[in-house]
């Protein structure tokens, strides 16, 4: 079935996109990876948007399958998932955990993300509001990982790779926490997880050079 779907995913090296390519590893899908030159990094200009990126505000990630074109990672990790579902990482519609499963990826992408961004800027430490998004946001994630291994339970699902990998890349932002280490590790050492991160950093060592 992956032989046959055409799939291209525009993606810079190094960025919160990772987690795409980390899922498409995760998925066995076969997907072309086009690397390009992001506009913006952390809030910062640095350079102009690649004319072969398809995404109407010039970042990352952006899918086309077949002429269709998504943006955004929580829309990009669901279309994929429900693309692959032999892989498992999804929940098709009208199971019992679709919702639960929609819910987590939304939370990404809407509360955890930006509560994690607040902390990043010292906003969460002026901001009595903004401290308690984050601090509501990172106890929410504790709890759930109290039950874990993973955020639905016993079984890895793309809710892992997405709030997994801002864990990654902002793990200076999240509290002290053996628990957090833990998932953090047990992601860490998933072997699409160390194909994705030799992929991505091979690809950002030819751009430098």
């Amino acid at each position: 079935m992956g032989e046959k779907i055409m799939l291209t995913l525009f993606h810079a090296p190094q960025s919160r996109s990772s987690r795409i390519v980390w899922l498409i590893e995760e998925l066995g899908a076969a997907a072309r990876i086009e690397y390009c030159k992001i506009a913006h990094r952390n809030g910062q200009k640095v350079g102009e948007p690649d004319v072969k990126n398809p995404h109407p505000d010039g970042k990352v990630p952006a899918l086309t399958h077949d002429g269709a074109l998504i943006t955004e990672s929580a829309a990009v990790a669901l279309y994929l998932t429900d693309l692959f579902p032999e892989a498992g990482l999804g929940a098709l519609p009208g199971s019992p955990e679709r919702g639960p499963l929609l819910t987590w990826l939304a939370w990404a992408a809407g509360e955890l993300e930006p509560a994690v961004w607040s902390k990043m800027t010292g906003e969460a430490d002026r901001d009595p509001m903004s401290k308690a998004r984050y601090e509501a946001a990172v106890g929410r994630l504790l709890e759930t990982l109290w039950e874990g291994p993973w955020l639905m339970g016993d079984r890895f699902t793309v809710a892992d790779v997405m709030i997994g990998s801002s864990l990654g890349w902002a793990r200076f932002a999240f509290p002290d926490s053996p628990l957090l280490d833990a998932y953090a590790e047990r992601l860490a050492q998933r072997p699409a997880r160390i194909r994705a991160d030799a992929r991505d950093a091979a690809n950002a060592a030819l751009e430098a050079a």
